[in-house]
């Protein structure tokens, strides 16, 4: 690989539950995350991402403040968003609050941009959901023009346009590392490429092979722009304990409750331990013991040649105590045995 594989953990701030079963206050669970963040440094993860929600199954509403409460209190976790909704958010905010965040952590910011899969901002904010697509695109094209740091002259529809504006503070690096979120659509990943950056696979459920397609038309289409290679990084939920057992039945109900919520406000019938156990086997949940985990991630930096694996670690009202086991035990005991396992057989990109 061009570059070592980096190693990942994200959260969305789920509500938690507390050892007798009850609801966590949202306050108690922003704290958590925090202590979350502090241990991911401690066993040397690369990067902690903070997820963006308005609802109220999410603790975290303001991600950014929080990745500054980690800051200091971490050394060298790189601190970034999973994601942050640009389509209800100004980018020019969005730029200095990230550029901000990079100086208080010593250069440590990045940011994952996206359109979101909830849609609870929009209105809250003043958005038209039917100018879903149009907000994002008018957007990441202004956020992109801020990242050059010089002065904007920029020009659109749904937002004042800029002549010659300087936005501040400028990094220290020069440029805020900043990637695409992309669900699986072939022409948000043309995007992503069309603006040289990164892209970030959110992969949810089925077979992650199922990506690859997409990992090779980023590729074809940086080159056919003659553009730089760029990373690539997949994102995915999981759970870790001592035995695969164990890991499988701490997390089944809580997985089932969390979907099962998604599913009623989304038109969707309850998820069975069936599809559960598929997803374990097969699919897109990296859950069970260290081994088992690290031989399911090594096997998907293999088949798509990635250079970031970043695990969503929460899930539903998992408490607390299981998600900073899984913290522990991700980057104790998985990422060595990955690393182990790739250079057997090296990774090759692009």
């Amino acid at each position: 690989m061009s570059a070592p594989l980096e190693f990942a953990v994200d959260t969305f701030g789920d509500v938690t539950l507390d050892a007798d079963g009850n609801r966590l206050p949202y306050a108690q669970v922003i704290r958590n995350v925090v202590e979350e963040a502090v241990l991911a440094d401690r066993v040397g993860i690369d990067a902690i991402g903070i997820g963006e929600h308005h609802r109220d199954d999410f603790a975290i509403s303001a991600p950014e403040i929080v990745l500054a409460t980690i800051a200091g209190r971490t050394e060298r976790i790189r601190l970034g968003t999973a994601v942050t909704v640009l389509s209800s958010d100004d980018p020019v905010r969005v730029f200095e609050k990230f550029a901000t965040l990079d100086a208080v952590s010593d250069g440590r910011a990045e940011i994952i941009l996206g359109r979101g899969s909830f849609t609870e901002s929009f209105p809250l904010f003043g958005y038209d959901l039917a100018q879903y697509e149009e907000l994002f695109e008018e957007k990441l094209d202004l956020f992109s023009h801020l990242l050059d740091e010089g002065p904007v002259t920029w020009r659109g529809r749904l937002r004042p346009g800029l002549k010659d504006q300087h936005v501040y503070p400028k990094t220290e690096s020069g440029r805020l590392r900043t990637w695409v979120g992309v669900g699986g659509s072939p022409e948000s990943v043309i995007r992503a490429a069309r603006y040289r950056l990164p892209l970030m696979l959110a992969i949810i459920g089925g077979a992650p092979e199922r990506f690859a397609p997409y990992v090779d038309l980023y590729h074809r289409a940086l080159k056919q722009l003659k553009a730089d290679p760029l990373p690539v990084g997949v994102h995915s939920p999981g759970h870790i304990a001592e035995t695969d057992a164990q890991a499988r039945e701490e997390l089944w109900p809580h997985y089932k409750a969390m979907h099962d919520r998604i599913g009623r406000e989304r038109g969707w019938g309850p998820t069975t331990r069936e599809r559960f156990e598929a997803e374990a086997d097969e699919g897109a949940l990296y859950v069970g013991a260290p081994d088992t985990v690290a031989a399911k991630i090594a096997k998907t930096v293999r088949g798509l040649g990635v250079d970031r694996f970043e695990l969503k670690y929460s899930s539903g009202p998992l408490p607390h105590e299981k998600l900073m086991t899984t913290i522990r035990l991700y980057g104790e005991e998985v990422v060595p045995r990955v690393r182990r396992l790739l250079s057997e057989a090296p990774v090759t990109t692009g």
